[in-house]
This record gives C-alpha cells, sequence and structure tokens, in this order.
C-alpha cells in the first residue's frame, strides 16, 4: 500500500455508513434497475494475487462506482499511482471478502441492501437514474459493490471485544457528546460583495456583536441580524443537539469547554469568527450509549482492522500488478495539480477538501461553514464491487 494514500485508504474504508447516510447522492428510483448480464470477461489480468485475478473489466467497474459513491476522487483516478493504490484495495476487499465466515457473507448482504435502500431512498428518482446513467451502471453494481464491503467488515467485527468498544469510546467521545449552540458568524468573505474582507474588519463586527449580546440583546434577534450563517441565521442562530464532531476545531473545543450560557469571546475558525453561546451540552457515557452507537465503533474498530491488513500484509499477497501507464504529457499534467487538490495526498480531514462545498454557509457540518463532517470517518468502504 502506498504510503501517501494511507490516509485516503482510511477515508475510503472507513466510509460505508457515511456514504449511505449521504450529502452527496440523494437519489430514489422507482424501479431497479435491471442488472447488467453477465459475460465472459476476456480482458486483460491487470492485478494477480494469491487466489484470484483482476481484470481490466473489473477494475473498470472498481473505478465507475468509486466515482459514483465518492465524485470528490474522480479527478485523483486520473493519477497511475492512485490508479495503483485501487486495484490493490480492490485485491484486499475481493481476498478478504472471499474468507469471510458464511455468516458475515449472509450478515453483509442484509446490511448492505438495508443501506443501499436507505441511500436510494435520500434522493429523487431522476437524479439517480442520471447518476448510475452517467457512470454506465446499475443499482446492482452498487448493491454488489456495498454486500462485498460490508461482508468483510461484519467478517472483521467478529473479532471485536466490549472492552476494545470502550477502548474506542474513550478515544472518540467527541462523536456522542452533543451541544445545543446558538452562533452568530461573521464571515472571512462578504455574502453580499462576494469580495475577502480583512480580518480586523470581521473581527470588529464580530466584537460588535459580543457587546449587543452582553449587554442583553436578544441571541436570536442579533444572529437574524447579523449572522452569515445560511444554516442556522434564520432559526436564531441555533444549532440543537447536534455532535459536537461534527464541526471544525476551534469551534467544537469551543461548544465542548464553554461554561453554560457564556456569551464567548469571538472565535475564528477558517470561516470567520464566531460569537457562541453554548445552552445546554450531553457529555458522553458509555453506559447510555445505544445498540447502533455500539454498532458503529465496532464497525469503526473492524474498518482499523481492514486498514492493518492493508499495510502490513497487502504486499504479501499481490504477486504482479500491470496497469497501462497514463500518457506521459498527460501524466505530468495530473501529477502537478496533485499538491493543490485537499486529497491529492490522502489527507483525511483536510479542511479544504472537507469544506469545499460548504463554504457558501456557516456552521453545521452538512450545509454551513462553522463546522465539519467527517463523511468518510463512520463506517466502512472500499474495494470495488464489480459484478464479479
Amino acid at each position: 500500500m502506498l504510503p501517501k494514500y494511507k490516509k485516503v485508504g482510511k477515508v475510503l474504508s472507513v466510509s460505508m455508513v457515511a456514504v449511505l447516510s449521504l450529502s452527496l447522492l440523494a437519489a430514489c428510483g422507482k424501479k431497479d434497475e435491471a442488472a447488467t448480464p453477465e459475460t465472459n470477461d476476456t480482458s486483460a489480468v491487470v492485478a494477480t494475487y494469491d487466489g484470484g485475478t483482476i481484470t481490466a473489466n473489473e477494475f473498470d467497474m472498481e473505478q465507475r462506482v468509486m466515482k459514483f459513491l465518492y465524485p470528490e476522487y474522480a479527478q485523483m483516478m486520473e493519477m497511475d499511482d492512485f490508479k495503483d493504490y485501487l486495484v490493490r484495495q480492490e485485491v484486499a476487499y475481493e481476498y478478504l471478502s472471499g474468507k469471510a465466515s458464511e455468516e458475515a457473507k449472509t450478515e453483509g448482504a442484509k446490511v448492505a441492501t438495508e443501506q443501499f435502500d436507505k441511500m436510494k431512498a435520500s434522493v429523487q428518482a431522476d437524479q439517480w437514474t442520471e447518476m448510475l446513467k452517467a457512470q454506465n451502471l446499475t443499482d446492482q453494481n452498487i448493491k454488489d459493490y456495498m454486500t462485498r464491503i460490508m461482508t468483510v467488515i461484519k467478517d472483521k467485527e467478529t473479532g471485536v471485544t466490549e472492552d476494545a468498544i470502550k477502548k474506542e469510546f474513550e478515544t472518540n467521545k467527541d462523536q456522542f457528546t452533543t451541544a445545543s449552540v446558538r452562533h452568530v458568524l461573521i464571515n472571512f468573505t462578504d455574502p453580499d460583495t462576494q469580495k475577502e474582507r480583512k480580518k480586523e474588519d470581521a473581527l470588529k463586527i464580530a466584537k460588535e456583536v459580543k457587546t449587543k449580546l452582553d449587554a442583553g440583546e436578544d441571541f436570536a434577534k442579533v444572529a437574524k441580524e447579523y449572522s452569515e450563517d445560511p444554516g442556522s441565521a434564520d432559526n436564531g442562530g441555533l444549532y440543537e443537539n447536534t455532535p459536537v464532531s461534527n464541526w471544525v476545531e476551534a469551534f467544537k473545543e469551543a461548544a465542548k469547554t464553554l461554561p453554560i450560557n457564556k456569551i464567548s469571546d469571538p472565535v475564528e475558525t477558517e470561516y470567520g469568527y464566531h460569537v457562541m453561546k453554548v445552552e445546554s451540552r450531553t457529555e458522553a457515557d458509555y453506559s447510555k450509549l445505544t445498540d447502533e452507537q455500539k454498532e458503529t465503533l465496532k464497525s469503526q474498530l473492524a474498518a482499523a482492522e481492514i486498514d492493518t491488513f492493508m499495510t502490513n500484509e497487502l504486499d504479501k499477497i499481490v504477486k504482479e500488478v500491470n496497469l497501462p501507464k497514463t500518457d506521459k504529457a498527460e501524466e505530468g499534467t495530473t501529477e502537478g495539480t496533485e499538491g493543490t487538490t485537499g486529497t491529492g495526498t490522502g489527507t483525511e480531514g483536510d479542511k479544504s477538501t472537507e469544506t469545499k462545498t460548504d463554504e457558501s454557509t456557516g456552521t453545521d457540518a452538512k450545509t454551513d461553514q462553522g463546522t465539519k463532517t467527517e463523511s468518510d470517518a463512520t463506517t466502512g468502504d472500499s474495494a470495488d464491487t464489480s459484478s464479479k
């Protein structure tokens, strides 16, 4: 496994649940697409490993499914070294799913079907159809992919102990700590003119907001007047009972540590200055976790085990990779852009990538600027599910 893509690998191998909750794919087809008819695959072998091979057609399917589920990686998929990473990742999931127990295969198929149905039901039928058409895929191609991933996850979950889950919880308490926070965001970009503001100008407005709030003015009223976070301004600046892990670091730390109902000094994030008030906070307690939350932790541990396998064992299993190389001129162009993409070097959680689509908003991870979503860190996904 390429070290430079280690964190990207973690994103991909831990993202199935997040992908299935979906902010990108919103689709709901009324009828399942017909599965692609099986044909004899006579395409060249591009990877050989202990117990099997990956053909060019199978790897092409891998890439198309990946582009469907992770369009943010489309540009990277033109890079030779990332293609090499993806084919090795495909090998890993093919190899591990082949060794999974029958129980894991049954459970993996069941969970994949449930998650696929949720994903498809989260959007409009015509959008779903267009997205499939764009990558020349069917519903069955996506189901196959998800089944293979979830089979491996379920197989690895069998070795996860209660003690390991508790330890994972202690490491990731932020996932389960929630807070109701009001805030006013003053952007570094003026939303009316789209021109960049000087930091000192944004800070001056934020201090003006704080002065009004300290003087007893109604927070909701001030937020509606001043806040430049479209995700919360009309709601009086309120984000209610939100996991603190959804938010970017500085905002998250303030949400975790501010005394209840105290007006904060301006808190700087990459979006601007936030004047905040935490109205309530529920600290995480392992004894109060739901079964679903414990399952999430178990899946994270299973995904971590898969990552370890890819780092330490995969090279012993892969015998040969023989992918066609990108044209030299094209390759130079692609590599030149690699350093400028937030994900080009596999920076999981990199703010430039995570929030790129949210820059017009303010705080909630899904729609605004004051937070981030680690959609890649709550589940398990990563190889292709070519129609094998």
